[in-house]
């Protein structure tokens, strides 16, 4: 599988130690992530309501709006926004009441960068993941939309065999999907008959990305791939 992108993903970083909040923004920065840097809870939720944030880091510790008052203000906001808790208090209680609050992660301070950023990274992982396997409408690009909802392929109808085939590549955009996968998916069988009803399949949606940046790829003995056609393709048709 193709490694994830997670550059320019902005954090809202709350910590009202100035000093250690500019070092870490600063190394956030310098890891090809945006960061808005706030002294109090209080100025953080005026932040998280003007802006959009992929991840929260926070203090508990902090004036006028504590780290546990800004966790619950952002979870009764009803975001799902990953939050992680970064602090000097280490008792039981408080990391309980982090998680009972909605925290993602709880790291004690002083948290080595390196260790910090991986903690990032597998978070947000997980929620591009999960983010890729519930999309439900794709641009395909030039404009054209398609929506599995609808069965809709830039306003036209998709037989339901041909939506459910394209969703599946679109989830999967740049990683090759293996045939058999499919045919069990779709199929609910690895026959020759629904092995050659695939191949039918494939080319009638080949036809219709016709005018979108997309286009299935034959990966030989493997599977398919739905790719970016503005990107260099590094395998070639079958």
């Amino acid at each position: 599988m193709d490694t994830l992108a997670i550059d320019k993903i902005r954090i809202l970083l709350c910590e009202d130690d100035i000093t250690l909040g500019s070092l870490l923004a600063d190394y956030l920065r310098r890891m090809d992530f945006e960061v808005d840097h706030c002294l109090n809870g209080e100025e953080g939720i005026e932040h998280f309501q003007k802006q959009h944030y992929d991840l929260c880091l926070s203090d508990i510790n902090m004036p006028q709006m504590n780290g546990f008052e800004m966790l619950q203000t952002i979870r009764a906001m009803g975001s799902e926004v990953p939050v992680i808790i970064l602090t000097e208090r280490k008792a039981n209680e408080d990391i309980i009441r982090s998680y009972e609050l909605g925290c993602d992660e709880f790291l004690n301070k002083p948290c080595p960068m390196d260790i910090l950023l991986c903690k990032i990274r597998a978070i947000m992982r997980r929620c591009m993941l999960h983010k890729k396997n519930t999309e439900t409408e794709f641009n395909l690009g030039n404009g054209i939309l398609f929506d599995s909802v609808r069965q809709t392929l830039n306003g036209e109808h998709l037989s339901s065999r041909e939506n459910d085939l394209l969703l599946i590549l679109c989830r999967h955009l740049n990683e090759t999907v293996d045939r058999n996968l499919i045919l069990r998916k779709l199929w609910s069988q690895e026959s020759y008959f629904a092995s050659r009803s695939l191949c039918v399949y494939v080319n009638h949606l080949r036809k219709r990305l016709a005018g979108t940046n997309r286009r299935i790829l034959g990966v030989h003995g493997k599977g398919y791939r739905l790719i970016d056609s503005t990107l260099q393709a590094d395998s070639l048709e079958a």
